[in-house]
């Protein structure tokens, strides 16, 4: 039994060195807007950013897990009278952690066109009121969030380009008095680039 499990071992280590491998280095910008809002209230995404790296496990079809520290804000309108308005933006670190299964669509030497599909899962770390006038505070969101994210890249040799987007599937709030009852899911739109690194044969 033992001499099984080495022998497997080293089929399984002697196909993962064949395999193809690479290392993504990204940096890029985020539009994260709430969904949902509740009656007199508006919600716009604003410009957030984004850095981090994924990998890429495989050759036409491969598992791309990853993790990217980002910032993201969303502006927040709140009409409580024909007379009466509050602005201020709402602004959200966290860290997102990908498991997404790709296909490539184009595999050549000199330009690949992939499309990438798979849960993710934000986890939240600060959140800012910046002009302190909408009301939220960090104690009423969620500490982390369920999501499905889509992908479309495109390699062109070293450099690699993915817009992708983002489906929340939990709420973004918790169960808070003052928010419970609010519905609101994330939806966030991202535009990275970055370089490949390793074996893409």
């Amino acid at each position: 039994m033992k001499k099984l499990i080495i022998a497997l071992g080293t089929i399984a280590a002697a196909a993962s060195a064949q395999a193809q491998f690479q290392v993504n280095p990204q940096v890029g910008v985020n539009f994260q807007q709430l969904t949902s809002p509740e009656a007199g209230i508006e919600y716009k995404a604003n410009v957030g950013w984004q850095l981090g790296a994924d990998l890429r496990f495989g050759d036409r079809l491969y598992f791309q897990p990853g993790g990217f520290f980002g910032r993201s804000a969303t502006a927040v309108k709140s009409t409580v009278s024909d007379t009466l308005t509050y602005e201020g933006d709402i602004v959200r670190t966290n860290l997102r952690l990908k498991a997404m299964v790709g296909y490539r669509l184009i595999d050549s030497y000199q330009f690949d066109l992939r499309f990438a599909m798979g849960p993710t899962y934000d986890v939240l770390l600060s959140v800012d009121d910046k002009d302190d006038a909408i009301g939220y505070n960090e104690g009423d969101f969620k500490k982390g969030s369920m999501n499905i994210d889509a992908a479309l890249g495109f390699d062109m040799g070293l450099v690699t380009l993915e817009p992708s987007v983002s489906f929340g599937l939990s709420r973004v709030f918790n169960d808070n008095p003052n928010v419970k009852d609010i519905g609101s899911k994330y939806l966030l739109y991202g535009l990275t680039v970055g370089i490949n690194l390793g074996n893409d044969d």
